[in-house]
């Protein structure tokens, strides 16, 4: 069942170049010993060979079914064929995977053996009809003890079970004792000149011994059967000792998928317990054969080409932990149901509602401390994230720890330096850490985390835990993770808000300064000049030499002009138009806008503040889509909703509009955060542009 091995002291033939191109693997086959390229090649030839062979055997099945005519023994073989199938098909898909590996053939023997039981029947129901069959003499005497080679091609499968090699070469001694222990066995109850079983009671004997050998006969045929059960154990035995002794995550992994397969036998046990606890026969066991019959073949197959398609030891976890309730639940039905029937009748319906009550009140409390036990010796990294979690939710609860120590806690937990917790922002799309930074998970494993239908953070794996088990990490720390995200978002919200306090406050001394500076240029310079010239006018006026209607005229006009450059200030300061109102004041800066605007003004009466700032976020928003955006068509809504005021501003743009530091945009969320509002942009590339403002409004 070994490969040979290949001798590095071998040299292998040369490579020559061609004339043609050759491919590198085509090289390296070239070059490999022939005996490598044999024993690679050996396995998958035994696996074409069995596929016809399989089906050579299944239609010998289907003629002696016509022959015997018996519907039961004909409906096995429909059974037995269709069990075999799933360890015939994948076994050669195995085969062809793995070519080097002789787990293929043994699955497919696995599933030709079922094919076999249901065919030598049906050539015993034949030979009932048909007693000149073939063969028949030979049949009977060897069928006797042939029930051994029923339990080869699986033992043989634990035991070069994952990568197709012994654990050692001392375990070559279990191959030869599976293969000639039956051997033996079945020569033995050959010669044996007992009657044969039914249909063959009336064949004559083809092998005979003297009388004086039959007792020792009878001797050794006897001490064979232990000597197969201690093989069969040994065979189980050798995937446990290769569990233990290799370090490989992957072949650990494998060895368990096979495992779970097999725990599909344990389940047959309890379908039969239950089939004669509830329907008074073992109608149930078929449900668990062929539950078996497909759940091997299709672990071993993951196992040996996808063992990291799922979270094994959460597999595992859960079929050991509902196994033992099924268990539990069927020991308190059956001890419930003859407690209470001793009373009431054995099948007394009252019985029957009774176990079930007491199971459902049992089982109840006990199921979840039993999957805590199950995980602590089945899969004790669920086991210890789950605690972990737990315990730092409570220590967070009696103030003896911080919720952002979660991603220290699952690094300890899962054994992983390298996860990550990252937390998402509400209107934002990437991730954060505790302190801020971002967080980038690349082609990392991500488990979402999410509360309420929302995402709100993930969990990045760095280099250790599975799928399954990140996310119930997840799941469990989803609390956490949710007060550590509002804490940044509340941290965030106050340092935005003092940021937006100093540049208020800065705005507010450069408008200071612009106002001293245009009053004096401006205004205050005309005053004092019209001031000096009336001072000098007022010396000259008693001796004649000044004309005094000249100058009222040109003091009138300097007036005037003060006056005018008086209100340009002030208009920046309050645009004059809004003394008729919001509506008033849009229509007239929409007359001023080099694009069609769409106005929809329903809000009137507004305090003066929220007009102001209504006006002003319409204006900032319609000069940035007509600067940025080119030439579009710009919608201005305005509504009024109990005691708020919304504002919004779109248009058909390009998009790709930010809110940048020192831009009209950041002042005018500056100017509507200081109003006690909020303003929001959405301006996905190719998508438009929507400033949305929202101001408290007293009613």
């Amino acid at each position: 069942m070994c490969l040979p091995a290949v001798s590095a002291a071998r040299p292998g033939p040369r490579i020559r170049a061609g004339t043609g191109p050759i491919s590198v693997l085509a090289r390296i086959h070239r070059a490999a010993p022939a005996s490598y390229r044999v024993g690679v090649a050996t396995p998958r030839l035994l696996a074409f060979a069995l596929a016809p062979l399989i089906g050579v055997l299944t239609g010998a099945g289907v003629v002696l079914a016509a022959i015997g005519g018996d519907g039961g023994v004909t409906t096995e073989f429909a059974a037995g064929a269709t069990l075999a199938l799933p360890s015939v098909v994948l076994g050669m898909v195995v085969a062809v995977r793995r070519p080097d590996s002789v787990v293929g053939p043994l699955l497919m023997l696995v599933g030709a053996t079922a094919v076999w039981v249901t065919v030598g029947d049906l050539y015993a129901s034949a030979v009932t009809r048909r007693p000149d069959l073939p063969f028949s003499e030979v049949y009977a005497a060897l069928s006797q003890g042939d029930w051994m080679f029923l339990y080869v091609p699986a033992a043989l499968l634990m035991l070069v079970f994952p990568d197709g090699r012994l654990p050692g070469r001392r375990w070559r001694w279990a191959i030869a004792g599976l293969l000639g222990v039956p051997a033996l066995f079945m020569l033995i109850t050959a010669f044996d000149p007992g009657p044969y079983r039914q249909p063959f009671e009336s064949t004559p004997h083809l092998f005979r011994l003297p009388e004086p050998y039959l007792p020792a006969l009878r001797v050794v045929g006897l001490a064979l059967l232990p000597v197969f059960l201690g093989l069969l154990v040994a065979s189980a035995a050798a995937v446990v000792l290769r569990y233990r002794r290799t370090t490989e995550k992957a072949k650990r992994a494998q060895l368990k998928w096979f495992t779970l397969g097999a725990a599909c036998l344990p389940l047959t046990l309890l379908l039969c317990w239950a089939s004669y606890l509830f329907l008074g026969g073992p109608d149930l066991v078929l449900a668990g054969l062929a539950a078996t019959a497909l759940a091997i073949p299709v672990a071993t197959t993951i196992a040996v080409l996808r063992h990291d398609l799922y979270d094994i030891d959460r597999a595992i976890s859960t079929a050991v932990t509902y196994g033992l309730v099924t268990a539990i639940l069927l020991g308190f039905y059956t001890a419930a149901s003859f407690l209470v029937g001793l009373g009431a009748g054995r099948s007394s319906s009252v019985a029957a509602a009774a176990g079930t009550a007491v199971c459902a009140a049992a089982l109840s409390p006990l199921r979840v401390r039993l999957q805590r036990w199950v995980d602590r010796r089945f899969y004790p990294d669920r086991q210890a994230v789950l605690t972990a979690i737990e315990e730092l939710r409570d220590r967070t609860h009696a103030g003896q720890a911080q919720p952002e120590e979660l991603e220290t806690t699952l690094r300890t937990a899962l054994r992983d330096p390298e996860l990550r917790v990252g937390y998402r922002l509400p209107g934002t799309s990437r991730l954060v850490d505790a302190t801020g930074a971002p967080v980038d998970p690349g082609d990392a494993l991500v488990a979402q985390v999410r509360l309420g239908g929302h995402d709100i953070g993930a969990i990045v794996r760095g280099g250790t835990g599975t799928r399954e088990l990140l996310r119930e990490a997840a799941s469990a720390g989803a609390l956490l993770i949710e007060v550590v995200r509002l804490r940044i978002e509340v941290s965030r919200a106050l340092d935005e808000a003092e940021a937006s306090r100093t540049r208020l406050l800065h705005a507010g001394y450069e408008e200071r300064r612009r106002l001293e500076r245009d009053l004096h240029d401006g205004a205050q310079q005309r005053l004092v000049s019209l001031g000096m010239a009336i001072r000098l006018a007022q010396r000259h006026l008693h001796d004649g030499t000044v004309h005094v209607d000249d100058l009222l005229d040109r003091w009138v006009a300097e007036l005037a002009v003060a006056v005018t450059e008086l209100r340009r200030i002030a208009h920046g300061l309050r645009p004059s138009s809004l003394d008729d109102g919001l509506g008033n004041a849009l229509v007239m800066l929409a007359d001023k806008v080099p694009a069609p605007v769409t106005l929809d003004v329903a809000a009137d009466d507004l305090p003066e503040d929220v007009a102001m700032t209504a006006y002003y976020v319409a204006s900032e928003a319609m000069t940035n889509a007509v600067k940025h955006a080119g030439p579009v068509t710009i919608g201005v809504r305005v509504t009024r909703s109990g005691d708020r005021v919304t504002v919004r501003v779109s248009d058909d743009g390009p998009g790709g509009a930010e809110i940048r530091p020192g831009t009209g945009l950041a002042g005018l969320a500056d100017r509507v955060r200081a109003a006690g509002g909020a303003l929001r942009l959405s301006s996905p590339a190719g998508g438009g542009t929507l400033v949305e403002a929202e101001l408290p409004c007293a009613l």
